[in-house]
């Protein structure tokens, strides 16, 4: 047998090359076990770039107009539970797209996608149960004015 290959077939058997290949693989979970946790800073991006001021919401199913006053953009994620010691989730945070799923103790959970097109205009879906009920929204929002 060559010396090159023996020197290889000895560095094969060797645990050096496992170690390093288990090394690897556990790094590469533990990243992608770890980037849910990411998504979960304070700030969402989209919405620290909405128009802060009042907003109104049009629903699609024809539902009446709903005016609010934006401060944060965090009012956009649970227009179907007023609570406010619900536990969130953000499944997806960009400067395009959020979608939050939220639960809130003894009223349901919901999940909502917000997207923004312009500062003044995005577009909501929202889904879940409240008071023991499913719902399920469409909407569109868009700055009005100051409040």
């Amino acid at each position: 047998m060559k010396p090159a290959m023996k020197d290889a077939m000895t560095i094969a058997r060797s645990p050096l090359p496992r170690l390093l290949a288990l090394t690897a693989a556990l790094t590469g979970a533990a990243v992608c076990l770890g980037a849910p946790g990411l998504a979960q800073g304070n700030g969402l991006a989209l919405l620290d770039t909405l128009t802060k001021g009042e907003w109104t919401i049009k629903y699609r199913d024809g539902a009446p107009e709903r005016r609010i006053c934006l401060r944060s953009g965090t009012e956009l994620i649970q227009l179907k539970h007023k609570q406010t010691d619900c536990n969130r989730f953000v499944v997806e945070d960009s400067a395009a797209r959020v979608t939050v799923q939220y639960t809130c103790p003894g009223n349901g959970y919901g999940r909502t996608s917000i997207r923004r097109e312009t500062p003044s205009l995005i577009q909501l879906e929202s889904q879940g149960i409240v008071d023991g009920m499913p719902f399920q929204m469409a909407a569109e929002a868009r700055r009005t004015g100051t409040c």
